[in-house]
This record gives structure tokens, sequence and C-alpha cells, in this order.
């Protein structure tokens, strides 16, 4: 197994480390806005959140459909501070229909991964679902070592610097 082959494993269980993902969204004004939120995920490393409409996060993606997310590795758990592992994702957000098939399957995925809470917040009128669709991203395991995600094909990495 050559480095990128090693480097692309490692990249394929990151994600499966976390429950929830750090989000960056802009108003209208383009004030930043950093939070966190659980996700889930498919197949196609498209991400599910379920959030408060009085979320700030929330509000920012009804007007601004674009979004980063950012998993990074635990502080307790990392060698070096200044180098942890992390990953991130440019998306583009759209908005489940509430009550449509593809909105009950992610809740029921959600159920099965945070279990009965989920069931509060589905009869809470306010919480709704997006989806949020990578379309390039950053995976960084140590100095020297970050890697470009093409939104072509989110299981290809490509070496930052190397041709």
């Amino acid at each position: 197994m050559n480095q990128l082959e090693k480097v692309t494993a490692e990249y394929q269980k990151f994600i499966q480390e976390f429950q929830s993902i750090v989000i960056s969204t802009v108003d209208e004004q383009g004030i930043p806005n950093g939070s966190y939120t659980p996700f889930v995920i498919d197949a196609s490393k498209n991400i599910y959140i379920y959030v408060s409409g009085l979320s700030t996060h929330t509000q920012n993606l009804n007007i601004n459909q674009k979004a980063s997310v950012l998993f990074i590795e635990d502080e307790a758990q990392t060698p070096q501070m200044f180098a942890r592992r992390r990953l991130n994702y440019d998306c583009t957000a759209t908005l489940i229909e509430r009550e449509t098939n593809e909105w009950k399957k992610v809740v029921d995925e959600f159920a099965e991964r945070f279990g009965e809470i989920i069931q509060m917040l589905r009869g809470l009128a306010d919480f709704r679902i997006f989806k949020l669709t990578p379309y390039r991203g950053r995976f960084v395991i140590g100095f020297g070592q970050a890697y470009h995600i093409n939104g072509d094909n989110l299981d290809e990495l490509a070496h930052i610097g190397k041709k």
C-alpha cells in the first residue's frame, strides 16, 4: 500500500470518529458564525443536519446556502496541537421539505444514531433538516501532509503542493 492509499484509508475512517461537526455560515452582511451540530452522513458524503430554526446557523443557511464544515481531532488525542488532524468540506445547503420520504428517512437515521431525543425534536415545528452537499474539501494529517478533495470524486485525494 503506497502513502496515498494509506492516507485515503485514514480519510475514509476519519469521519466515523465524529457525532457532530463544526459549521461555519455567513449572514446577509457577510458576518461569519461558527457553531456545531450533530449530523448523519450518507454513502455519497452528503451531510444532514437537524437544526432549530431559531439558531443563527439555520437563519444563515436560509439566506445563503453555503457552509463550511469541520471535523477536527480531539485536543486530548493529538500529539501536536499545531498539526491536529482535520477535514473540512465546503458545501451547498438544501432544505429538505418536512414529512417527505427523504425527510422521514433522515429523521429515522438521526433517531437510530442519537436515540430518544429525536422523537422530541420531531414534534418541534421549528426544527428542520438541511442536506449539506460537499463540492470540495481538504484533509490535513500533519505538517506538510495536506490533501485536496475534489468535489467530482470525494473519495479521491491529491497531495497539496505535489503535481
